[in-house]
This record gives structure tokens, sequence and C-alpha cells, in this order.
């Protein structure tokens, strides 16, 4: 597994909107440089992530992206699975309908579901919030 550009960028995106909400609609050009992504690339993040009712769009004079819920409501994970379409470990687990015909006997893919469960356990433990607060930092700390 390899978080993409899309997912990364995804949340940056997301957190720089919860880092500057208000009741006003933050436009695209300032969410792009403070992030120093292309406005063209950063439109295309932001269009998924207002498909996916992450955001809420206002076109025209004033317009712009907010965010559509609060910070603490919104699991990195979610926004992952969103832009990755994928988050597991290993081919065989994903939402394909083939599927992998050695599963019924293949000895490690007990193992990679435990992994798989451990990563979406992982990121859907971490919110926009705490990501926002510096939160996430002092969870992963190492000792």
């Amino acid at each position: 597994m390899l978080i993409s550009t899309r997912g990364r960028y995804a949340l940056r995106f997301l957190v720089d909107l919860a880092e500057h909400q208000g009741d006003t609609y933050i436009p695209m050009r300032d969410i792009s440089h403070r992030q120093e992504i292309s406005p063209k690339y950063a439109e295309r993040l932001m269009s998924v992530l207002s498909k996916n009712h992450f955001v809420k769009a206002q076109h025209g004079k004033g317009g712009g992206y907010r965010l559509s819920r609060a910070p603490a409501d919104y699991k990195v994970g979610e926004v992952l699975r969103v832009m990755e379409e994928e988050l597991a470990p290993v081919a065989c687990l994903t939402c394909k309908p083939e599927g992998c015909r050695r599963a019924p006997d293949c000895r490690t893919l007990p193992m990679w579901r435990k992994l798989d469960g451990m990563i979406s356990d992982f990121f859907d433990g971490i919110t926009l919030a705490d990501l926002m607060y510096g939160n996430a930092a002092s969870m992963f700390e190492t000792k």
C-alpha cells in the first residue's frame, strides 16, 4: 500500500479548510497557495471531495469551499478510501468480484486480513481535528 499524492493532498486541503473555517467559503487560490499545490490539480481533488460530500462548494463571487461538517467528524480513513479507492495491503483483499482462487487454501490470507484491519483501525482512529490541533503527532511519538 502506497498513499498517493491524491490522498495526501486531499488531507492537507481538508486540514487547511478546517484551520481557516468560518462562515465564508475559502477561495481555491488561497488554499492552493498555502499548500503549494497547483490550482488545476487542486480543483480536481476538490471535485472528488465535493462529490463525496466532504466539502461544500460555491461558485462565483464570494465562492470557494468549506467543510460540510465539523473537523472531528472526519476520519482520515474515510478520506483516504475515497481518494485512493483502495487501502488493502495486498490485491487479494480488494473488493474485485473475481477474488483470489487460492483464498480458500491460502495460509497467509489471515495475516493480510489482520494487517488490513490494523490499517483501517489506525486511519479511522484519527480525525481532521487531531491533525488540525497537532494531536496526531503526540499520538504516534515513539519513546
